[in-house]
Order: C-alpha cells, then structure tokens, then sequence
C-alpha cells in the first residue's frame, strides 16, 4: 500500500483527505507544520509528500530542509494550497516540488485522481 504525507494545518481537509485517500487504497499519514512534517518524513518514509504551501511555519520552508537532506529529498512533493501566488509558485518549483496545484480547482476525488500521476 503506497503511503502518502500530507502536512496541512486545517483539521476538516485532513479528515476529508484522509478519508478518500483510504477509500482509494491509500495510506494517509499527516502532519501540521513543517517540523512535524520534516520528522515524519524520514520516520515513515511516504512515497509522496503533499504540502500545503501555507501551513504553521511555512511549506518553503519545509521545502528548503527537505532539499537539503539526502535521506528524503528525492520523496516526490506536490504543494497543494489555495495560495496561488506566483512568486511563491515560483520558490516552491525552484526548490524541486513536481506540481502546485490549487485546492479550489479540485474535489477530492479529482485530486486523488490526479495525484495518481505522482506516485
């Protein structure tokens, strides 16, 4: 069963995303901030990482920690906010993340759908 890591602050999209995910065939860990995140990481070992850009202490940041370790750096990332700003589009593919998709322009199951194509 693959393992997903989401790191997301908003309890109601881990519960939802926790919920489809499962009903996929998925494992859904989560996390809620960038340390707890970091840490998972490279505990659990996820097959994908997704990151909401906007969590408490900051996706770059997450993403800035995780490019830099060599144990979890090459664990795909998909950032996955309502944040769609392009300068900080910008940082997150600078720091290797392999889409940015906005949570606005997904039901969950399209997004469970489309995440299928990371893995």
């Amino acid at each position: 069963m693959e393992k997903i890591l989401f790191v997301e602050d908003e309890k109601i999209f881990i519960d939802i995303y926790k919920e489809v995910f499962s009903q996929a065939g998925y494992e859904m860990i989560s996390a809620i901030d960038h340390k707890e995140g970091l840490k998972l990481t490279k505990e659990r070992r996820p097959d994908l990482i997704i990151l909401d850009i906007l969590i408490a202490g900051n996706g770059i940041s997450f993403l800035e920690e995780w490019k830099k370790d060599p144990e979890i750096s090459s664990i795909p990332v998909v950032a996955f906010s309502n944040y769609d700003d392009p300068k900080t589009k910008e940082e997150a593919f600078k720091y290797g993340v392999k889409a940015y998709l906005l949570k606005s322009d997904f039901t969950p199951q399209q997004f469970v759908k489309k995440i299928k194509t990371y893995l």
